[in-house]
């Protein structure tokens, strides 16, 4: 262990490339001290699992959920409240009764049977993209692939056409990148994407799209506590977690998760071997081995004491779940991929209150890009050379991920 080590998710260094110094925390500062953000980082998996099922207020999220450096460098004496109603910010800051209550309003997309409803959709979207790329014999996998059909899905949930899709994914990687020093918050409206979501809230308000947008109408119909409604502006706010997390995270997973495969031919050929049995376990192993996030952070109302530490109110935690997607006393092997890794619990999509919304979605968009792809594509090639995973403090990534199609028959394989 050097003995001058040192920890903070903005430095260059870090930002990078994590996963060594996620080692050194988890074996030897599991409960990491940063004391110029004033802030504590949890790396083990279970530690974070257990910190993330407490929903009594111990921990809140006032000063968002992914702060920026300006954030944490002011340093609280003591409980933080939460923001004021007005102009309401991201829900994500509140405690409940407003967190649970807007959240509710976005949810009913991205519950298990309305995503089910939008598999053939999906499927659609897949087989269009590869239509067109394959013949090209050369594209990125990230965002000509996976990132196409995931911004063309949120697109279609939001009341955007899809498209606009191309649009909307250069918006979120770009908002989504982030300086050494500094950091992105998610929370706040990154410049460019309320230029699509004002506009959606005005023309259903004044009635001049039909259709279905639960999102939007509940949105709309929605009420605080104080009585009041949502402005346009406020409403299209508490879209960013659908038009920002629908849009990122799947992509990387998927073109990582793939490039895996083709990396370990054997189990390639294991998951080829029955497309709709094994695509789904090795979801799983491509979600915890390739997803982007690497934290989310929580204020402290109450006293916390975990491995002889307690943190105060006002303090922060940083739970490094990229950390515990790596953490050997959860997975044996943890820096291999395996296809059919026993996969018990994971915390990549969060956990508690906070559990991403998206997640039957997201699971779903994996299975069915990385099932169309290995029923069309017998072969591909990573231009390694060229792939590039920009140095974030969040979302760290393969935002670039070129491949070769050798030229083939065209033969659309039904399921």
């Amino acid at each position: 262990m050097p003995t001058d080590f040192t920890y903070d998710p903005f430095d260059p260094a870090v930002m990078a490339d994590p996963l060594p110094f996620y080692r050194v925390l988890r074996d030897e500062y599991p409960v990491y001290y940063l004391e110029k953000w004033d802030t504590f980082a949890l790396s083990r998996f279970a530690d974070i699992w257990n910190v993330l099922e407490i929903n009594d207020g111990t921990f809140v999220a006032s000063e968002g959920t992914l702060p920026a450096a300006a954030v944490l460098a002011r340093h609280n004496d003591g409980p933080v409240p939460d923001p004021p109603l007005h102009p309401l910010p991201f829900h994500a800051n509140f405690d409940a009764p407003i967190y649970d209550d807007v959240r509710r309003c976005t949810a009913a997309p991205f519950r298990p049977r309305s995503v089910n409803a939008l598999a053939d959709r999906i499927r659609t979207l897949a087989n269009e993209r590869l239509d067109e790329l394959l013949p090209r014999g050369g594209f990125d996998l990230t965002q000509e692939y996976g990132g196409i059909v995931a911004a063309s899905v949120v697109c279609e949930l939001v009341g955007l056409p899809t498209d606009l899709a191309a649009d909307v994914l250069a918006t979120v990687n770009a908002g989504s990148l982030a300086e050494p020093g500094s950091g992105v918050e998610v929370a706040n409206a990154r410049p460019g994407y309320l230029d699509y979501l004002v506009p959606v809230v005005q023309r259903r308000r004044g009635g001049a799209d039909r259709g279905e947008l639960p999102i939007v109408d509940n949105l709309l119909a929605y009420r605080l506590p104080d009585g009041s409604a949502l402005s346009d502006m406020e409403a299209a706010v508490q879209m960013l977690g659908v038009f920002i997390g629908g849009t990122e995270t799947v992509p990387k997973i998927v073109a990582h998760g793939l490039w895996e495969l083709s990396r370990h031919p054997d189990q390639l050929a294991a998951v080829r071997a029955d497309l709709s049995a094994n695509v789904p376990v090795a979801r799983e192993e491509m979600i915890r081995f390739c997803a982007p996030a690497q934290w989310f952070a929580r204020t402290l109302r109450r006293p916390f004491t975990m491995h002889d530490k307690t943190i105060q109110p006002g303090q922060r935690i940083i739970s490094l779940l990229a950390s515990a997607n790596r953490d050997e006393r959860e997975y044996p092997e943890p820096d291999r991929f395996i296809w059919d890794r026993p996969i018990e619990r994971l915390l990549a999509f969060g956990r508690g209150q906070h559990f991403c919304l998206g997640a039957h979605l997201a699971r779903l968009e994996i299975a069915i890009m990385v099932t169309e792809w290995l029923k069309r594509v017998p072969d591909f090639q990573v231009d390694t050379a060229a792939a590039a995973r920009p140095p974030s403090s969040f979302q760290w990534g393969w935002n670039r991920l070129p491949v070769e199609v050798p030229a083939v028959p065209e033969v659309r394989v039904e399921a």
